[in-house]
């Protein structure tokens, strides 16, 4: 027989996930969960995704708006590659919700590579 508690422990973990998944703010609850060590082996995937693009995305919204405030000649062309980052960042992050959604695997090309030799 098959419970139909829509609040049972596969709906929660997936819950978690989505919560890991999302842009920015997802960081927290994700390095919690690597942190405690605690989850299953879905939710520290997700978990280590999260960061690992996370942490991606912040270093090369920094770098490139750093480098378009000491340059000049490619100020312009610094910020849309910044802003086309951010724009990469947060598709990527929803369609990893979107996998999570549909029970798939949570995979993105280079990023899981990385991801999976996080501790």
């Amino acid at each position: 027989m098959r419970s139909s508690d829509p609040f049972g422990e596969r709906a929660l973990q997936r819950l978690q996930g989505f919560i890991c998944l999302i842009p920015v703010i997802g960081f927290i609850p994700a390095l919690w969960t690597l942190l405690r060590q605690q989850g299953s082996k879905e939710q520290q995937t997700a978990s280590r995704l999260a960061i690992t693009l996370t942490l991606g995305w912040l270093l090369g919204y920094v770098l490139l708006g750093w480098g378009a405030k000491t340059t000049e000649f490619a100020h312009l062309p610094m910020l849309l590659t910044s802003s086309l980052l951010t724009s990469g960042y947060f598709l990527a992050s929803f369609w990893l919700m979107v996998r999570l959604w549909r029970r798939k695997r949570l995979y993105l090309p280079w990023v899981s590579e990385v991801s999976d030799r996080l501790p």
